[in-house]
């Protein structure tokens, strides 16, 4: 009788387990959670599932690890949790460590390598109103960006450029960044991670992009807009996302990751409550 009630406790819980998976929907990009990642990781992607996210974006690579776990060990934790892992930024590619760092990517369980910014020193900010930009023309860009993406396929990865602000402004050569990759890298090698807030922060349209570069932007970063023009929780500001995701097929999104850089007086942990609750007033699943 004993052994008969263990096993129906153990059918029970399996069952419950398996209804909050099929509950559980969207991604998180954890450089949402990068201070409470770096304080107790596991705890903290506990709480990523706890809070309803399905699938996730890491951003905490170093030294060969995943917030201090191996690739392998951090692929343990995140199938104990119900989590899979989609894509991740690697801030720190070069052409020379990329081979290896792709690998590691590879063995963690990831299916995108992203390019959150204009890698290899490119990249420039100014932290007084978050003045963004980048250096050595778009040109250069798309060649080192197509030069990635090859060692990626060759590696079985997908490779994403992800954009802020300023790829959608002329540069200094009055060239429109964006535009320039969407039409010159090899979309064998290169394709795009749309970040809907920086689009709209710099006066652009997604879906006009969308029209114009059918099938190029694979995931989506949502996060919604305050009144100050500043991040907010989804749902909770002025970003149409109804109107963008009824172009989800025209876009080629195959994920979309709820980003919030920065939550202001709201906790993180509490942040990414607000905005999972927020994806079904658009009918996000």
């Amino acid at each position: 009788m004993k052994k008969i009630n263990v096993l129906l406790v153990c059918l029970l819980m399996g069952a419950t387990l398996f209804v909050n998976a099929q509950d559980n929907y969207g991604g998180l990009a954890l450089y949402t959670l990068r201070d409470d990642m770096a304080s107790n990781a596991e705890t903290t992607l506990r709480a990523v599932a706890d809070a309803g996210y399905k699938y996730i974006e890491a951003a905490g690579y170093d030294d060969g690890k995943f917030y201090g776990m191996t690739p392998v060990e951090f692929k343990n934790t995140l199938k104990e949790l119900g989590l899979k892992p989609i894509s991740s930024h690697q801030a720190s590619v070069t052409l020379e460590n990329a081979d290896a760092m792709i690998a590691d990517v590879k063995t963690a369980g990831f299916k995108y390598f992203v390019i959150p910014i204009p890698p290899m020193g490119l990249f420039t900010f100014e932290e007084e109103g978050m003045k963004m930009g980048m250096t050595g023309g778009a040109e250069n860009l798309a060649n080192i960006l197509d030069e990635l993406g090859a060692k990626c396929k060759k590696q079985g990865l997908k490779l994403l450029y992800h954009n802020h602000d300023f790829e959608f402004m002329k540069d200094e050569d009055g060239v429109v960044v964006i535009d320039y990759l969407l039409e010159n890298c090899n979309p064998k090698l290169v394709n795009f991670q749309m970040d809907l807030f920086w689009v709209t922060k710099a006066g652009a349209d997604p879906v006009e992009y969308f029209k114009k570069y059918p099938k190029r932007f694979k995931i989506w970063h949502v996060k919604d807009m305050n009144e100050e023009g500043w991040f907010a929780p989804v749902g909770t500001g002025s970003i149409d996302f109804g109107r963008i995701l009824a172009q989800k097929k025209l876009s080629g999104m195959k994920y979309y990751m709820v980003e919030q850089d920065k939550t202001f007086k709201m906790k993180p942990l509490e942040a990414i409550k607000v905005s999972h609750e927020g994806l079904k007033k658009f009918d996000f699943n």
